[in-house]
């Protein structure tokens, strides 16, 4: 074994950009997703920027990236183009990472560098959040929302409402319009801290409605993070003591709709990423993505797990290169759930391509259990709108869609597959207590009826659906009499 090199700027070539962008966020998702495609850009565009981060919480990984110079290496795995790909890529595209709880004049003066004019975050679900508690005088307010407004007000100071010095902000958040609800979580402490602002409060409040810019976004990539099984054999190939190794899929999507305020062109001049051949897309609105997202991606799975797995198949990638299952995926996929969007067809036929490329990943183990956990709200809410949208276009129900609703009812009977392989569903108690009453009367008329008109779980009663009660009979009748893969083939 060689030995190893500690990671910094004195043993490692660091370029030194303008700092363009203030990062919330240190953690694994945004450097392997973010701070990569900033690195990408910088290579084939001339953004030539770079970006600070800040921690958003008071503990975080910061003192570990400056402990490097802030550089790291991304572990891209994945099929691309049907081909194997795994790579390694040293990033350095982050400048310096600052605490704001302990140096939060630094943190401030961030506002003060004519240069900035990007904020991304990505603080989890919860951290866009109006906290009432929060004071301009905090030092730093505790929320990021709070935060962001304190930085905000200090540029409006510092540049005295200059249009040009306003920020494009752009939230990666995992929740759908988290630019809208950032947004007004903004106004929420202008108004707040309105007698704090004084004289300056109209003022400071018309700077950010008009030079300022919050884009909703949707971003989409798998990153498993730091990769413990195999650090020692990258570290090897890379030569250096790298404790902040990051890996991801190599597929990646980055849906920026631009703000009410700027048009696609000006924020596409600014933010060069589609210019850099990289999958953003600046688009007038997020929604027909994140409907296609979430009907491609998020719609199949939900339905080829217990699919799978009742037919004795427990990874995502073998259940894609099965002889049955892999055409019931594609046939869910493309025959069906496709013909309920509204983009592009030849848009969408490349969407679901990635997709399927996404689940035959050879280096990810995706066990179809692991997906399988509150099946019944995520079919509602994945699948469900695809069945009713399929029977309107089409006048028939898509039989793949609702085999795969009979398959979540049986995979809830819970027993043993078999090859003896417990069945060990998951949800809420009152569903697991349901379905449990249900299936102790041994009758497949009384177990569709009863999970039909659950209206909690389905906020109405399916019997409304025409013809939908009499086919989740069948499909169940047929499961019990001949097994799930049989059941299957009946439709393919």
């Amino acid at each position: 074994m060689k030995r190893l090199q500690e990671l910094n700027k004195r043993t490692a070539p660091k370029s030194v950009m303008p700092e363009k962008i203030i990062q919330f966020g240190e953690g694994n998702f945004l450097r392997a997703f973010v701070d990569w495609i900033v690195w990408k850009m910088n290579q084939r565009t001339d953004f030539n920027g770079s970006v600070v981060v800040v921690q958003p919480i008071e503990r975080g990984m910061v003192d570990w990236l400056n402990g490097q110079d802030c550089l790291y290496h991304v572990n891209l795995q994945g099929r691309e183009n049907g081909e194997a790909v795994n790579t390694l890529e040293r990033i350095d595209v982050i400048s310096r990472a600052l605490n704001p709880y302990t140096q939060f004049w630094a943190y401030q003066a961030l506002a003060d560098q004519p240069e900035i004019r990007f904020v991304i975050s990505n603080t989890t679900e919860a951290g866009i959040a109006f906290d009432p508690s929060c004071k301009l005088s905090d030092a730093p307010a505790s929320s990021y929302p709070g935060k962001l407004v304190q930085l905000l007000y200090r540029r409006y100071q510092t540049f005295e409402g200059d249009p040009t010095k306003g920020l494009i902000i752009m939230p990666c958040e995992l929740i759908f319009l988290n630019g809208h609800h950032l947004k007004e979580c903004i106004y929420q402490y202008i108004e707040l801290w309105k007698d704090d602002f004084g004289a300056d409060y109209e003022g400071f409040k018309e700077w950010f409605t008009k030079y300022c810019y919050v884009c909703a976004t949707l971003v989409d990539r798998i990153v498993p993070g730091f990769p413990r099984k195999e650090i020692a054999e990258i570290q090897q190939k890379i030569s250096y003591k790298d404790n902040l190794v990051v890996q991801a899929e190599i597929f990646h999507l980055w849906v920026i709709e631009k703000a009410e305020n700027m048009t696609c062109e000006e924020l596409r001049a600014e933010f060069p990423a589609e210019k850099a051949g990289l999958h953003v897309l600046i688009a007038e609105s997020e929604k027909p993505y994140h409907e296609r997202k979430v009907t491609l991606l998020n719609g199949p799975h939900t339905v080829l797990s217990p699919v799978a797995y009742l037919s004795g198949v427990d990874i995502v990638r073998d259940a894609c290169n099965h002889e049955v299952i892999g055409k019931y995926i594609h046939k869910v996929q493309f025959e069906e759930l496709m013909e309920t969007l509204n983009l592009p067809m030849d848009e969408l036929k490349k969407f679901a391509g990635d997709v399927l490329e996404r689940f035959n990943n050879p280096f990810v183990d995706h066990q179809v259990t692991s997906i399988m956990l509150n099946s019944f709200p995520k079919f509602c809410a994945r699948d469900l709108p695809g069945v009713k949208t399929y029977l309107e276009r089409k006048g028939v129900l898509p039989q793949g869609l609702v085999l795969g609703l009979a398959a979540i009812i049986t995979y809830y009977k819970g027993g043993v597959r078999a090859d003896g392989a417990e069945i060990v569903p998951n949800d809420a108690q009152e569903i697991m207590d349901l379905l449990k009453t249900l299936w102790a009367t041994g009758d497949t008329q009384q177990v569709t009826d009863g999970v039909l008109s659950a209206t909690d779980i389905w906020g109405e009663d399916l019997h409304g659906v025409p013809g939908l009660a009499e086919l989740v009979k069948k499909d169940l009748d047929l499961i019990q009499e001949k097994g799930m893969l049989e059941a299957v083939k009946s439709i393919l």
